[in-house]
């Protein structure tokens, strides 16, 4: 016997190499498995030439897909920055509430003021609060810029933020009540893996290789967005799952088309949405 397999026409493949290179052979059903028997005086041969024909004939195994920097990620880092330090900065020359004005409440979202779901996004409670997420969104949002762009890239963190605040409400009681861009900086840390699993950045490392950075991301969730009093915990999820449903959803975009005058005006865009927001719960 030179070679056995449990499949009929793996064992037929092999005996057709055989016959190419006449050398005489049968095949023959044994137990559960399919062998060829060759003469005792051809077994060296046959066994160099099927080791030969099975490695010419590998599949190229697949390579992963170059990632692509689209800039620096530090312009939408500081603007992230801008956005949530602007309203502790105005409360301190306004009489205004802003916090009751642009919270997520769940009631309120729920009766029509959809605008609260942006507006609570650039609100917090206290100073440890807001350095908590300037801290995590500096370092999830960077590699969002980097590698979808600070205009594009912010622009879908903003959208998965508020479509998280938006379920949050709809799933969360009437009184419920939350502030603060963590909702946001979760979406941000689920976008980057699952953009870069889908579009192969790690294609052909393996099963654990290839899924990493999202069992990564999902463990940086874990260390981060539980456990805390007065943590939002469903908005987290939330937020993190909107990332990743983002980051799978835009992973077939062409980045070399987006001109960099695109990604100004998807910043821009950031900034209106917000401006719209805000306008809508000072009116």
């Amino acid at each position: 016997m030179v070679f056995a397999a449990d499949q009929a026409k793996v064992v037929k493949e092999a005996a057709l190499v055989l016959n190419a290179v006449g050398i005489k052979n049968t095949t023959a059903r044994q137990g559960h498995d399919w062998v060829i028997w060759v003469a005792h005086t051809d077994q060296a041969e046959a066994h160099q030439q099927l080791q030969s024909y099975w490695e010419e004939n590998q599949p190229d195994p697949e390579q992963p897909v170059t990632a692509t920097v689209v800039d620096s990620g530090w312009a939408g880092v500081v603007g992230y920055l801008f956005v949530i330090w602007l309203i502790p900065a105005l409360s301190t020359y306004s009489s205004l509430d802003f916090r009751d004005l642009g919270r997520l409440d769940a009631g309120a979202v729920m009766a029509g003021q959809w605008w609260r779901t942006a507006t609570a996004l650039t609100l917090h409670a206290d100073i440890a609060h807001i350095a908590s997420n300037s801290l995590f969104g500096c370092v999830f949002g960077l590699f969002v810029g980097r590698y979808l762009g600070s205009g594009l890239g912010w622009l879908l963190v903003l959208v998965c933020g508020i479509a998280a605040n938006l379920l949050n409400a709809i799933v969360q009681p009437a009184e419920f009540l939350a502030i603060g861009a963590s909702t946001a900086t979760f979406a941000a840390l689920g976008i980057v893996p699952a953009f870069g699993w889908r579009r192969g950045f790690f294609r052909g490392r393996g099963f654990k290789r290839g899924f990493a950075p999202i069992f990564g991301a999902i463990a940086l969730l874990a260390f981060t967005g539980f456990g805390a009093e007065n943590v939002d915990v469903l908005g987290h999820l939330f937020g993190f799952a909107a990332g990743i449903g983002m980051g799978l959803a835009v992973a077939h975009i062409k980045l070399d088309s987006i001109s960099l005058a695109d990604q100004q005006r998807a910043g821009v865009a950031v900034f209106l949405i917000l401006g719209a927001a805000w306008i809508f719960a000072l009116r």
